[in-house]
């Protein structure tokens, strides 16, 4: 189903979550976003997170500076 809507859309097939694992992850990626003293999070704080859940394939790797704010 997704992979013949990706061919069609020329779009590039991701990761697929189980809806509960979204739900957990928007937890604790957005808990604090309305926070006045919110700063981001660096790739190393990202890579904590994404661990902790198990999302450990390539599709979760950060690139880059890992004490850099991501935007």
């Amino acid at each position: 189903m997704i992979d013949p809507w990706c061919a069609a859309h020329g779009g590039v097939r991701g990761e697929l979550l189980p809806m509960q694992t979204v739900w957990e992850l928007s937890q604790r990626w957005y808990h604090n976003r309305l926070s006045a003293d919110y700063r981001g999070r660096t790739a190393a704080q990202v890579g904590v997170i994404f661990q902790d859940m198990g999302l450990t394939s390539a599709f979760w790797q950060m690139e880059g500076d890992p004490q850099a704010p991501q935007k």
